[in-house]
């Protein structure tokens, strides 16, 4: 089975992924929408990459540094044994900003014996449209493009520079480093300030988790997956990413490829909503800062997504020189579906802004902003909520009345009217409740089924969809009612397949749906927590959680027969169900623990 065996590093600037053998086979310089300086990922023959390679006799493992982002992949034979040590550099400056540099520092620690190995270094700038030569100079090597764009890469190293391009046979017996970048050092690097970077940037991560909470169970997971939503966020601007790379199929030969290098308003509010959680505070507070920002006018319509630097188009381009992840195509950067309208992004959005004003009370900053945004988004909300839209799912072709879309146009108003509450804006709350009502009693009149006795994908259809299972989450519906708990069983029976769920199962632009999306077994899970089958979801969850790759990492799909992962990596909404699922089951685990020892 080939698997997304890669840890990723990053600075929450960029990112880059390391396989499970140590070779550099994605990453993007300067940043993580800029084009890519090796894409082996996505074309094994012309993409590029950066690898170490050993004889036979090694052994291969890797991990990460516990509580931190840094990549160990250790080579070892018995007696000859070294360890590459991948991170990306981030921390505190004295002026209160961050040290993230566009570089990716390689440090090889030498450990016992006489080892030694060759390094394939292949920098393909540009998405390898073009050719890119690299050339040996004094303190460096150099990697550059100019046919259609200028652009360089520099690698800064201890090693022999002409061994190091000839691929030749590198022995050695002392620590050593690489440093590649996308600026040339004002001041040439040696070990010491390596080592020096290295020690900074663990600290931070150690500081960093030491404020995440700790969980009587699950807590190396939760951790895990904190830390890799921390490195989807874009520290610049307080965006955050759907995930580190574009057009990893959803199905292997299949065409569902797209571009997640971007800010989705449901994603990220989702993925703030569940770092709040766990009390950081910053990362929450950049985000809403990233929503206020983008809103100029009171009344402007949010888009579903937007760039990292708050771009609002995001025209889609199909790279047809590459061959695609295991020959998927095609390969796309930019993402068409910023143009779709979403209904349900108000309600996700406006949840968050609930949550952090109820978290952080005392001290939210852009208080008046958010209230400005609450009043704007009821407004929209008023005006469009009875129109169809794409979807969660994001239907290319006909608009329809899905029900996650009104479940989420209901918690919009929900949540402005909790929020009108905490701020003391009484004189909003009487349109505003009768609104909430309206939502509420088309859902409950249109969404519900009598034929499959369960709420479904949309108004009409006896079609049954994941998304769904959110409205108990959400607060729509009691979790313990007749009619939420049909819906758990009947997603069940129709969508679960070997113990992982469909996002749903009927036609949509591309076919048949052939894979496992794997945020929905999460949120299936969850709903066994709310309605009572505890025993059931613990088992599960402890199933899923075996199919994360070798370092505790998932991507947006699995594959139902062979359990491996598909689509783009890692992936942020799989991550923040991970956290959510692991601290509703460790919370029952604490309240039983309570009970005992009352009892």
């Amino acid at each position: 089975m080939n698997n997304l065996d890669y840890g990723i590093i990053g600075n929450c600037r960029s990112a880059a992924l390391v396989s499970k053998q140590g070779s550099i086979d994605w990453c993007c310089l300067p940043e993580f929408d800029s084009s890519s300086v090796f894409a082996h990922l996505l074309d094994d023959n012309i993409g590029g990459r950066f690898s170490f390679i050993v004889d036979d006799s090694y052994e291969i493992e890797q991990y990460y540094l516990r509580n931190t982002c840094i990549l160990i992949t250790r080579f070892s034979n018995g007696m000859d044994v070294f360890e590459v040590r991948d991170f990306m550099p981030r921390y505190h400056k004295s002026n209160n900003k961050y040290h993230s540099p566009p570089e990716i520092i390689r440090f090889v620690k030498y450990i016992s014996g006489f080892p030694s190995f060759k390094v394939v270094y292949n920098p393909k700038l540009e998405y390898a449209k073009t050719d890119t030569v690299t050339y040996i100079k004094h303190d460096f090597i150099v990697s550059l493009t100019d046919k259609e764009k200028f652009d360089t890469v520099f690698l800064y190293s201890n090693f022999n520079k002409e061994a190091i391009m000839a691929s030749s046979e590198i022995p050695f017996r002392e620590d050593g480093f690489f440093l590649m970048g996308y600026n040339e050092k004002l001041f040439k690097p040696d070990l010491d300030a390596i080592i020096l970077e290295y020690e900074r940037t663990k600290v931070y991560w150690l500081n960093w988790m030491e404020n995440t909470p700790n969980y009587q169970r699950y807590n190396d997971e939760i951790a895990r997956s904190a830390m890799t939503l921390k490195l989807l966020s874009y520290d610049k601007t307080g965006a955050i990413l759907a995930a580190a790379t574009t057009s990893l199929p959803e199905t292997i030969g299949e065409v569902r490829n797209w571009d997640y290098r971007f800010c989705w308003i449901r994603d990220a509010s989702m993925v703030v909503s569940v770092v709040a959680q766990l009390g950081h505070k910053r990362m929450a507070q950049r985000y809403l800062q990233f929503i206020v920002d983008l809103i100029p006018d009171k009344d402007e319509k949010l888009q579903i997504m937007y760039g990292i630097n708050k771009e609002k188009k995001l025209t889609e381009e199909i790279l047809d020189h590459l061959k695609g992840y295991q020959d998927s195509k095609p390969v796309r950067i930019g993402n068409a579906a910023y143009k779709q309208q979403q209904n349900d992004i108000y309600g996700i959005l406006m949840d968050v802004i609930h949550h952090q004003l109820v978290t952080f009370q005392t001290d939210v900053e852009n208080g008046e902003e958010l209230w400005s945004i609450t009043k704007g988004i009821v407004w929209v909300v008023n005006k469009h909520w009875k129109e169809p839209d794409k979807g969660i799912w994001e239907f290319r072709t006909e608009d329809r009345h899905f029900t996650f879309s009104k479940v989420l146009c209901w918690v919009a108003v929900d949540r402005a009217l909790k929020v009108a509450e905490l701020l003391g804006k009484k004189s909003k709350t009487a349109k505003w409740s009768l609104l909430e009502e309206e939502i509420r009693m088309d859902i409950l009149d249109n969404a519900w089924s009598d034929e499959t006795q369960a709420f479904t994908q949309s108004y009409g259809s006896n079609e049954l969809d994941a998304s769904v299972l959110l409205m108990g989450r959400y607060g729509f519906i009691d979790p313990k009612s007749e009619r939420f708990v049909s819906t758990v069983h009947a997603i069940e029976r129709e969508l679960s397949n070997d113990g992982l769920l469909y996002r749903y199962k009927n036609q949509d632009d591309f076919g048949l749906p052939s894979s496992s999306f794997t945020i929905c077994t999460f949120w299936y899970i969850n709903s066994l927590i709310l309605i009572g089958e505890v025993q059931k979801a613990n088992k599960m969850f402890k199933r899923l959680l075996s199919y994360s790759n070798h370092v505790g990492l998932f991507s947006e799909d699995i594959d139902f027969k062979s359990k491996r992962l598909l689509g783009n990596f890692p992936q942020a909404y799989s991550h923040l169900a991970l956290i959510e699922t692991a601290i509703n089951l460790s919370k029952i685990t604490q309240e039983e623990k309570i009970k005992e020892s009352i009892g």
